[in-house]
């Protein structure tokens, strides 16, 4: 199966040129993705990778940026933070109507995880709600996609965690 995703990783300032950072991950197994640059340092490769599950996929490209590009930091995966908009585009509703779907079942729509000017979810958890609770049907390789960039996501912060706090704040937050 073909999954769809996308890595972004800052890397050391003199590798923003491009043709030395797509030379080395053409070379390293990353020939399936498309190469991004937009900020100094930073970089976007949107993999299309068949493999025989999500994890593996996944899991593949990772090694191979790390083997292509070993001092790049991983910032972030997709897809994972998203807005209504690109839900409803995903599953092949109007904004409208996924906003209607949210004000009419608040008590069990998924809650942002940030709020704001633009809001944001994890996809995986609207994609999870309008399946099992509106039975859409949603694209199972996005989904499966979607749920992995979230955990990877959620566990790129777990270092940054003090423990004793959290374990203070447990009360307050489960």
């Amino acid at each position: 199966m073909e999954y769809n995703f996308t890595l972004k990783y800052q890397i050391s300032h003199g590798d923003d040129g491009g043709d030395d950072v797509a030379e080395r991950l053409g070379g390293g197994s990353c020939d399936d993705a498309l190469l991004g640059l937009g900020q100094p340092g930073r970089i976007a490769l949107n993999f299309s990778r068949n493999a025989n599950s999500a994890e593996l996929a996944l899991l593949s490209a990772l090694a191979d940026v790390r083997q292509a590009l070993p001092e790049a930091v991983l910032i972030e995966a997709a897809p994972d933070f998203v807005g209504l908009s690109d839900v409803a585009d995903s599953v092949g509703v109007t904004r409208q109507n996924l906003r209607k779907l949210m004000l009419q079942h608040y008590p069990t729509f998924p809650a942002p995880v940030h709020e704001g000017k633009a809001v944001m979810w994890h996809l995986a958890d609207l994609l999870t709600w309008l399946r099992e609770k509106m039975a859409y049907q949603v694209n199972e390789s996005e989904f499966q996609m979607a749920q992995l960039t979230k955990q990877l996501n959620l566990a790129k912060s777990l270092p940054n965690l003090n423990k004793q706090l959290l374990k203070d704040m447990k009360p307050f937050i489960y």
